[in-house]
């Protein structure tokens, strides 16, 4: 296991090297000078050329790139342009926002997908199999710019239920969790569904039955658990999908995030903060598909094999 760990965790290395070293040839290709845009069209040439200095824009390209990765070997990831401040002390105040967010969701998405997936298969080609089955094709076709407008529109402005947007209070929270956790649902719903009916016709689940076990048992204890494998699979792989989905979400309910961040960091060409918001979501990423490999193992006693 010790082995194992350590092997995956080197894997990590070339991944996140590969994404920090993308966006960072992308943002330095993106037309515009953000020293001119951080200074003013008032500045003189002077100031722009010390501001360059100070951040090292004017080194050539590929020195930059070697300066960037010595900074963030020492826990460095530069600073800010728009802010003056260190990026990794931005980043560590806004990082937690994103992961409540995100975990807030995936719990939204898993409380409604596994108990609509397994009564979806135990009601297989029923009214309540079809009708699950329809909502989830509709979440499927509302994307997070669409639902979240929508779902303020209905319990923000009209009923008055909860807040329009911002962070600070659980009531915050519900909106943008259930607009990221929707689609989220929507798949898991299936993938539960495909799975349980795959498991409910395996010779074990008769065995079961033949031995008097409750029907609740035999789902819920050998069935369900057994299907959690390709779910546990799109969970890990959606999560940083929800990193990915959080741009958009936290761009439109306010929340100060990582993701509506690194929106303002790309306006503004805010070299520094792009990498380093874009470094962490590729961690968070990678580390999140480790632990869904680990949870296989508990999951499927089989797979430690």
């Amino acid at each position: 296991m010790l082995r194992y760990i350590a092997t995956r965790m080197l894997y990590m290395i070339p991944v996140l090297w590969l994404v920090v070293s993308v966006v960072f040839l992308l943002i330095h290709l993106v037309p515009g000078d953000p020293i001119q845009a951080m200074l003013g069209e008032g500045a003189s040439s002077t100031d722009i050329q010390a501001a360059r200095h100070a951040y090292r824009l004017d080194l050539p390209i590929g020195q930059q790139y070697v300066s960037y990765w010595e900074g963030v070997l020492h826990g460095d990831l530069g600073r800010s342009l728009r802010f003056d401040q260190p990026v990794t002390r931005i980043i560590v105040q806004r990082y937690p926002w994103t992961l409540q967010l995100t975990i807030a969701s995936m719990i939204v998405a898993l409380l409604i997908s596994i108990p609509a997936g397994v009564r979806s298969a135990r009601r297989r080609n029923r009214w309540d199999d079809r009708v699950l089955s329809f909502v989830s094709l509709l979440g499927l076709s509302f994307p997070n710019f669409a639902l979240g407008p929508i779902l303020i529109l209905f319990f923000a402005i009209k009923l008055g239920w909860l807040p329009v947007s911002g962070s600070g209070t659980l009531a915050h929270l519900v909106l943008p969790a259930i607009t990221m956790g929707g689609a989220l649902a929507a798949i898991l719903t299936r993938m539960v569904r495909t799975a349980m009916l795959e498991e409910l016709s395996q010779d074990y689940i008769r065995t079961a039955r033949a031995k008097g076990l409750s029907e609740n048992a035999v789902v819920y204890k050998h069935a369900l658990r057994n299907a959690l494998i390709p779910v546990l699979t799109v969970v890990g792989l959606q999560f940083g999908a929800l990193l990915a989905g959080a741009i958009v979400t936290e761009t439109i309910f306010s929340w100060p995030g990582i993701g509506r961040l690194t929106i303002q960091a790309i306006g503004n060409r805010d070299y520094y903060l792009v990498q380093g918001a874009i470094l962490i979501i590729g961690l968070t990423y990678v580390v999140v598909n480790f632990f869904t490999d680990f949870l296989y193992s508990l999951a499927n006693p089989r797979i430690r094999q």
